[in-house]
Protein backbone atom coordinates (compact mmCIF):
# COMPACT_ATOMS: atom_id res chain seq x y z
CA UNK A 1 0.00 0.00 0.00
CA UNK A 2 2.83 2.43 0.91
CA UNK A 3 4.35 2.42 -2.64
CA UNK A 4 1.18 3.67 -3.95
CA UNK A 5 0.89 6.23 -1.64
CA UNK A 6 4.28 7.26 -2.69
CA UNK A 7 3.01 7.54 -6.40
CA UNK A 8 0.38 9.23 -5.59
CA UNK A 9 1.78 12.88 -6.53
CA UNK A 10 3.22 11.67 -9.17
CA UNK A 11 0.20 10.54 -10.29
CA UNK A 12 -1.71 14.04 -10.19
CA UNK A 13 1.34 15.90 -11.64
CA UNK A 14 1.13 13.45 -14.58
CA UNK A 15 -2.56 13.90 -14.74
CA UNK A 16 -2.22 17.63 -14.88
CA UNK A 17 -2.23 18.80 -18.17
CA UNK A 18 -4.87 16.72 -18.92
CA UNK A 19 -7.39 18.69 -16.00
CA UNK A 20 -5.60 21.63 -17.55
CA UNK A 21 -7.31 20.88 -21.31
CA UNK A 22 -10.65 21.29 -19.38
CA UNK A 23 -10.80 24.88 -20.48
CA UNK A 24 -10.55 24.08 -23.81
CA UNK A 25 -13.23 24.73 -26.37
CA UNK A 26 -13.75 22.67 -30.27
CA UNK A 27 -15.81 25.46 -32.30
CA UNK A 28 -18.55 24.31 -34.33
CA UNK A 29 -17.72 25.99 -37.60
CA UNK A 30 -20.92 25.17 -39.53
CA UNK A 31 -22.80 27.00 -36.89
CA UNK A 32 -20.37 30.19 -36.59
CA UNK A 33 -19.84 33.31 -38.18
CA UNK A 34 -17.46 36.23 -38.29
CA UNK A 35 -18.75 38.63 -40.25
CA UNK A 36 -18.42 42.64 -40.67
CA UNK A 37 -20.84 45.77 -41.31
CA UNK A 38 -19.72 49.07 -42.21
CA UNK A 39 -20.94 52.36 -44.37
CA UNK A 40 -20.46 53.24 -47.64
CA UNK A 41 -21.59 56.64 -49.05
CA UNK A 42 -25.09 56.30 -46.81
CA UNK A 43 -24.98 52.40 -48.05
CA UNK A 44 -24.97 49.72 -45.23
CA UNK A 45 -22.72 46.75 -46.72
CA UNK A 46 -22.08 43.46 -44.68
CA UNK A 47 -20.16 40.53 -45.02
CA UNK A 48 -18.90 37.43 -43.97
CA UNK A 49 -15.38 36.35 -43.99
CA UNK A 50 -16.00 32.38 -43.72
CA UNK A 51 -12.42 31.13 -43.45
CA UNK A 52 -11.05 30.91 -40.13
CA UNK A 53 -9.45 29.36 -37.21
CA UNK A 54 -9.74 29.45 -33.63
CA UNK A 55 -8.21 28.16 -30.42
CA UNK A 56 -10.59 29.24 -27.39
CA UNK A 57 -9.40 28.31 -23.51
CA UNK A 58 -11.55 29.35 -21.01
CA UNK A 59 -13.03 28.32 -17.78
CA UNK A 60 -15.84 30.60 -16.81
CA UNK A 61 -15.08 30.81 -13.15
CA UNK A 62 -11.39 30.99 -13.40
CA UNK A 63 -10.29 33.29 -16.21
CA UNK A 64 -6.50 33.69 -14.86
CA UNK A 65 -5.68 30.83 -17.73
CA UNK A 66 -8.23 32.21 -20.50
CA UNK A 67 -7.36 32.93 -23.86
CA UNK A 68 -8.64 33.34 -27.30
CA UNK A 69 -7.07 33.30 -30.38
CA UNK A 70 -8.40 33.78 -33.79
CA UNK A 71 -7.02 33.60 -37.26
CA UNK A 72 -9.20 35.16 -40.25
CA UNK A 73 -8.20 34.15 -43.99
CA UNK A 74 -8.99 37.69 -45.58
CA UNK A 75 -9.03 36.21 -49.27
CA UNK A 76 -11.93 34.30 -47.87
CA UNK A 77 -13.92 37.85 -47.03
CA UNK A 78 -17.64 37.90 -49.51
CA UNK A 79 -19.52 41.34 -49.31
CA UNK A 80 -23.04 41.20 -50.03
CA UNK A 81 -22.58 44.21 -52.47
CA UNK A 82 -20.31 42.45 -54.99
CA UNK A 83 -19.33 46.14 -56.84
CA UNK A 84 -17.11 46.49 -53.45
CA UNK A 85 -15.61 42.89 -53.56
CA UNK A 86 -12.49 44.21 -55.73
CA UNK A 87 -12.33 47.21 -53.26
CA UNK A 88 -11.54 44.93 -50.26
CA UNK A 89 -9.48 42.71 -51.51
CA UNK A 90 -7.29 45.22 -53.43
CA UNK A 91 -3.70 46.15 -52.53
CA UNK A 92 -5.72 49.24 -50.73
CA UNK A 93 -7.70 47.22 -49.15
CA UNK A 94 -7.01 43.64 -46.98
CA UNK A 95 -4.30 42.95 -50.01
CA UNK A 96 -4.67 39.28 -48.76
CA UNK A 97 -2.58 38.13 -51.62
CA UNK A 98 0.66 39.62 -49.29
CA UNK A 99 -1.40 39.88 -46.24
CA UNK A 100 -2.99 36.66 -46.31
CA UNK A 101 -4.46 36.47 -42.07
CA UNK A 102 -5.43 38.72 -39.79
CA UNK A 103 -5.65 37.75 -36.53
CA UNK A 104 -6.62 38.56 -32.57
CA UNK A 105 -4.71 36.94 -29.74
CA UNK A 106 -5.82 37.78 -26.16
CA UNK A 107 -3.60 38.71 -23.54
CA UNK A 108 -6.36 38.77 -20.54
CA UNK A 109 -10.08 38.09 -20.22
CA UNK A 110 -12.36 39.47 -17.44
CA UNK A 111 -16.19 39.43 -16.84
CA UNK A 112 -18.24 41.83 -15.44
CA UNK A 113 -21.61 40.42 -15.11
CA UNK A 114 -22.84 39.01 -18.28
CA UNK A 115 -19.89 40.64 -20.37
CA UNK A 116 -16.64 39.27 -21.19
CA UNK A 117 -13.95 41.67 -22.16
CA UNK A 118 -10.94 40.24 -24.00
CA UNK A 119 -8.03 42.34 -23.92
CA UNK A 120 -5.46 41.80 -26.65
CA UNK A 121 -3.37 42.32 -29.83
CA UNK A 122 -5.44 42.55 -33.23
CA UNK A 123 -3.28 42.59 -36.44
CA UNK A 124 -4.40 43.40 -39.70
CA UNK A 125 -2.22 44.29 -42.87
CA UNK A 126 1.00 43.60 -40.39
CA UNK A 127 -0.04 46.04 -38.17
CA UNK A 128 -0.70 45.60 -34.67
CA UNK A 129 -3.42 47.61 -32.20
CA UNK A 130 -4.15 46.30 -28.83
CA UNK A 131 -8.34 45.80 -29.04
CA UNK A 132 -10.63 44.76 -26.92
CA UNK A 133 -13.37 42.08 -27.78
CA UNK A 134 -16.47 42.38 -26.07
CA UNK A 135 -18.80 39.02 -26.25
CA UNK A 136 -21.28 37.28 -23.55
CA UNK A 137 -21.39 33.72 -23.45
CA UNK A 138 -23.68 31.23 -22.60
CA UNK A 139 -23.19 27.61 -21.58
CA UNK A 140 -25.94 25.34 -22.05
CA UNK A 141 -25.09 21.24 -22.03
CA UNK A 142 -21.89 21.24 -22.33
CA UNK A 143 -22.10 24.00 -25.60
CA UNK A 144 -21.42 27.58 -25.25
CA UNK A 145 -22.63 29.93 -27.58
CA UNK A 146 -20.81 33.54 -27.59
CA UNK A 147 -21.92 36.77 -29.38
CA UNK A 148 -19.77 39.86 -29.36
CA UNK A 149 -17.39 41.95 -31.17
CA UNK A 150 -15.49 45.33 -32.13
CA UNK A 151 -15.22 48.52 -34.42
CA UNK A 152 -12.13 49.35 -35.33
CA UNK A 153 -11.03 52.30 -37.39
CA UNK A 154 -10.13 50.74 -41.09
CA UNK A 155 -7.07 53.50 -41.58
CA UNK A 156 -5.33 52.44 -37.92
CA UNK A 157 -4.34 49.46 -39.98
CA UNK A 158 -3.44 50.57 -43.43
CA UNK A 159 -6.69 49.74 -44.90
CA UNK A 160 -8.12 52.33 -47.63
CA UNK A 161 -6.86 54.67 -50.23
CA UNK A 162 -6.73 58.72 -49.93
CA UNK A 163 -10.20 58.58 -52.08
CA UNK A 164 -11.62 56.08 -49.78
CA UNK A 165 -12.71 59.41 -48.23
CA UNK A 166 -15.28 58.40 -44.99
CA UNK A 167 -16.43 55.63 -46.90
CA UNK A 168 -15.91 52.50 -44.51
CA UNK A 169 -14.44 54.99 -42.08
CA UNK A 170 -15.68 52.03 -38.77
CA UNK A 171 -15.73 48.73 -39.35
CA UNK A 172 -18.28 46.66 -37.04
CA UNK A 173 -16.93 42.86 -36.39
CA UNK A 174 -19.33 40.70 -34.90
CA UNK A 175 -18.69 37.34 -33.93
CA UNK A 176 -20.98 34.07 -33.07
CA UNK A 177 -18.97 31.08 -32.24
CA UNK A 178 -20.57 27.99 -31.41
CA UNK A 179 -18.38 25.74 -29.44
CA UNK A 180 -18.30 22.54 -27.32
CA UNK A 181 -16.14 21.46 -24.32
CA UNK A 182 -13.37 19.63 -25.32
CA UNK A 183 -13.11 16.08 -23.47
Amino acid sequence: MRPFLALAPLALLMSAPALAQSDAWVVDYDASTVGLQTEVFGTTIQGDFPQFSTDIRLDPEDLSDARIEAVVQAGSGQLDTPDRQSDMEGVAGLNPSEHPEMRFVSETISREGDTYTALGTLTIKGVSQEHALTFTLDISDGRGVADGGFTLARSDFGVGAGDWGAAAAQIDVRVHIEAVRAD
